[in-house]
């Protein structure tokens, strides 16, 4: 498809630099494909959901993964930028390198605040390999659990380009861009719809009969990079790492059996759901890379509501939630959040979005037709 047909514009100060306070009291649009949007708060969710129905999150927990260092080269020395966005080794990971032209195989890398060199274990880097559009392979001095107490020690809350560019991270962030319930360390960027939950939602939620299981996708910075392709077959996508474990496969197999439907808060959730999902919606035990790439046209299989934050002209993102609930339906969507003043993206507004086809669970559909 074209990926003109997911531009739309949006006024620079839809953008969300701070979260909601408190994180439920944001807004919530809901889009029910043919039917009329329906303004609320996150903090309704208990008033759309019903018993039985299940919310999957994705428990990854963001690492400081963004990095200021000094590249040495003989006597030259330059300052650089690495955001790491996947782990290959205990002292291994793959960055997006800034000013890339600066750094080629061979380099090395001392690491630390503002360009400084760490005082206390310092944290130092050789370039092992150099790929395409800034990307690189770091191998780092240190190794598993002492290069990751290096990390939190240097490294900065990787916000996301359109927050960065227009102030510093600080430590509110390394609270507000985190989920709650978040465990699992690796992620260089939140699973931002999970940002809106708070203890007093889970409890209402918990109240009203829907469970919540917990998948683990550890998001890469690749999320943020823009599509630069004109059509959308000729776009790649960076893998991501991720895992279902039995038991959640279990239990959301045993609820969609009971007529439960599947929600997945987040895009990562839904794209790890729909990566683990067999023809005919079941899910088992799942672990390892993907690469999914949804567009409009795209058969789901195990994911019946959605809930996402608002995400950028012409993203990847938009092109799933237009896969999911229509495209039409998301461009009359986003006007409407755009002309009601919603806030946009990782610190902004959600939306609760039913699937295109049908009201009814993935798994009372037919998958032969």
């Amino acid at each position: 498809m074209r990926v003109d047909l997911f531009d739309f514009d949006l006024p620079e100060e839809r953008i969300a630099l701070r979260p909601a306070e408190p994180r439920d009291s944001a807004k919530l649009l809901v889009v029910r494909p043919g039917e009329a949007l329906d303004d609320r708060r996150v903090g309704d969710l208990p008033a759309l959901l019903q018993a039985g129905d299940v919310l999957v999150f994705n428990d990854t927990k963001v690492i400081p993964a963004q990095l200021k260092g000094i590249r040495r080269r003989g006597e030259a020395a330059a300052q650089v930028e690495a955001t790491l966005h996947m782990r290959v080794a205990p002292d291994r990971w793959l960055a997006f390198m800034r000013p890339g032209k600066r750094v080629a195989t061979g380099d090395r890398i001392h690491f630390g605040h503002d360009g400084n060199s760490c005082f206390l274990g310092q944290l130092d880097a050789t370039v092992i390999e150099k790929g395409e559009g800034g990307e690189a392979l770091l191998g780092f001095d240190l190794s598993g659990p002492f290069l990751d107490e290096a990390l939190r020690a240097v490294g900065h809350i990787p916000l996301p380009p359109y927050i960065a560019s227009k102030r510093d991270d600080d430590e509110r962030d390394r609270a507000d861009y985190q989920t709650i319930y978040a465990r699992e360390e690796g992620a260089v960027a939140a699973p931002t719809a999970g940002l809106h939950f708070t203890p007093e939602l889970f409890a209402a939620l918990d109240a009203i009969g829907v469970e919540r299981h917990f998948v683990t996708l550890h998001v890469g910075a690749g999320t943020f990079l823009p599509v630069k392709a004109d059509d959308t077959s000729d776009h790649k996508m960076h893998a991501e790492i991720g895992s279902v474990s039995e038991a959640t496969a279990q239990a959301l197999n045993a609820a969609r059996a009971r007529g439960g439907r599947i929600v997945a808060v987040g895009t990562t959730s839904l794209r790890l759901l729909e990566s683990a999902a067999r023809e005919d919606g079941a899910l088992a035990a799942w672990s390892g890379p993907t690469d999914i790439f949804i567009t409009p046209g795209y058969r789901f299989k195990s994911v019946d509501l959605l809930v996402t934050n608002f995400h950028l002209p012409r993203s990847t993102l938009f092109m799933l939630v237009s896969a999911f609930s229509g495209l039409d339906t998301m461009r009359a969507a986003y006007a409407h959040a755009i002309d009601s003043h919603y806030r946009f993206y990782s610190y902004g507004d959600a939306s609760l979005l039913y699937r295109a086809e049908t009201g009814a669970p993935a798994h009372d559909k037919e998958f032969n037709d």
